[in-house]
């Protein structure tokens, strides 16, 4: 008799000790004890950095983003304790994209167009 590679895996392809498959990862299992994906204090910060960034270069793309940051750091509602950086980054998003559409829409007036 022929012993083949692998008969044990066969019957059940997503087993435990596949440490690609994430099933019963200790650290899978406890990213969803905390809520899962980024750590809302590195979302603040994040959302800081492309609120200020989005003054200086493309805040039409940067003010969304730290926009989405903010709201995702203060955990996707109003209501409870807001961390002020989280707010801060959805307040200067907000102005950041605000500031680029008035910008763009002053840039294609009259004058600048192509005919």
């Amino acid at each position: 008799m022929m012993a083949s590679f692998g008969d044990s895996a066969r019957g059940h392809p997503r087993s435990r000790g596949r440490a690609w498959s994430g099933w019963g990862s200790p650290l899978l299992e406890r990213s969803r004890e905390l809520g899962g994906g980024p750590d809302r204090a590195t979302l603040e910060i994040i959302g800081v950095i492309c609120a200020v960034a989005g003054f200086f270069v493309l805040g039409i793309v940067l003010g969304p983003v730290a926009m989405v940051c903010g709201w995702l750091a203060m955990g996707r509602s109003w209501s409870g304790a807001r961390p002020v950086q989280a707010v801060v980054a959805l307040v200067l998003g907000a102005i950041d994209t605000l500031l680029a559409i008035i910008w763009l829409a002053s840039a294609t007036g009259s004058g600048y167009g192509m005919f």
